[in-house]
């Protein structure tokens, strides 16, 4: 993606987390990228393909970095470890993302949302497997379903600001740390 791409979907993001999706025109998103709305055509198809772009690619990142994590980890305990810190990390550098993925769901193309559910099913069971190593006597639902519960707490970043960032992340990995038993 061209830095000029990451910077127009950077901008897209703040402005649908604070007013929607379908409340922001794209003379509107034009105009915040310092250029005229039909501009933004020469980046992308529409203003839907921008949404869609936005949810996959960060839903890629979400995966590629946190394989990563686990591959350079030794053992679950540190892979664990590792993708807690890489998801807080991504939690309070993209709230507005998160604001977006929440709220304007729905306004996915159909094959965009159903590329997002392949990428976050596999997310989820990338810290499932680990879950289940660190602890073989946890079942596959129930270690998808901490997965689950530990996203929520960690995308919790947008309505939970009230401290400063360095204090926030503190806070986020001593609480997802006592749930998954560190």
């Amino acid at each position: 993606m061209t830095p000029r791409r990451q910077q127009i979907l950077g901008i897209a993001a703040e402005l649908f987390a604070a007013r929607g999706f379908h409340g922001v025109s794209v003379a509107e998103l034009g105009s915040a990228c310092g250029i005229s709305g039909p501009a933004l055509y020469k980046h992308f198809e529409s203003k839907d393909a921008m949404l869609a772009e936005m949810l996959v690619s960060i839903s890629e990142t979400l995966l590629d970095q946190g394989r990563r994590r686990v591959a350079g980890a030794d053992g679950p305990r540190a892979a664990l470890e590792a993708l807690v810190e890489w998801h807080i990390e991504f939690a309070i550098d993209h709230r507005a993302l998160i604001v977006v993925q929440d709220r304007d769901w729905s306004s996915l193309p159909d094959e965009a949302r159903e590329r997002v559910r392949t990428l976050q099913r596999a997310y989820v069971d990338l810290w499932a497997d680990q879950v289940r190593l660190l602890d073989p006597s946890v079942t596959t639902e129930a270690s998808r379903t901490r997965a689950h519960v530990l996203f929520g707490l960690l995308n919790s970043t947008p309505h939970s600001g009230r401290l400063p960032d360095p204090q926030l992340h503190e806070v986020l990995r001593e609480m997802a740390h006592g749930a998954l038993g560190l």
